[in-house]
């Protein structure tokens, strides 16, 4: 039994390559232990899609979603309710933040120009798109970190599962929700959590 196994992880490693055993579990590939000592995500200073240093502090004030894409998984058709969501709560205060990474199953291997591309074209993102990060793993960049380590965001934590895996927060910059990446942008507890912060 064992021996069919380790068998079948070879075989994985051998066709899918080390990324996908990576992404199916079958190589230990820990995020960090420590977060970074920061109160909150306004401290992040973050590289937009077109390589501009944005501080997150811009934000401050606003509800704001963070969300993982990626632009050839099952769930990239979500940009379309993403941008529908931004488009009824943009003038209430409400910002989607979108942070494509390629950490699950090599499905974001475009460059920051054919991700902005990608998204411009197909699903008419307006909402600001940020440069490719790591968001799970020992490169993980340190907002992620922050958001899904107990110690930093306490009641939120936990590696991303998935693409599209969604933190809504606060005007004050601390977590309000988190949600799994087959949770639909407009489903009704996003809506609800959304409209709820923005009273």
């Amino acid at each position: 039994m064992y021996l069919k196994i380790g068998l079948a992880i070879v075989a994985i490693i051998v066709v899918g390559g080390v990324g996908a055993a990576y992404a199916l579990g079958f190589i230990l590939n820990p995020s960090p232990s420590e977060p970074p000592n920061v109160a909150s995500v306004y401290e992040f200073k973050m590289k937009n899609i077109d390589g501009s240093e944005v501080k997150l502090e811009t934000y401050k004030g606003k509800v704001v979603m963070i969300v993982n894409t990626a632009s050839k998984c099952g769930l990239t058709p979500q940009y379309e309710a993403l941008q529908a969501t931004y488009d009824k709560y943009k003038d209430k205060d409400f910002v989607v933040l979108g942070f494509p990474s390629n950490n699950f199953m090599g499905q974001e291997p475009g460059t920051d120009n054919e991700i902005k591309e990608f998204c411009t074209l197909k699903y008419k993102v307006s909402f600001p798109m940020f440069s490719k990060i790591s968001v799970k793993g020992t490169d993980q960049h340190p907002l992620y970190t922050y958001l899904t380590n107990e110690k930093s965001n306490p009641g939120f934590s936990g590696d991303i599962s998935w693409n599209f895996e969604k933190f809504l927060i606060g005007k004050d910059g601390k977590t309000l929700a988190r949600f799994s990446p087959s949770t639909k942008p407009d489903d009704a507890k996003i809506i609800e959590a959304i409209e709820k912060a923005l009273k």
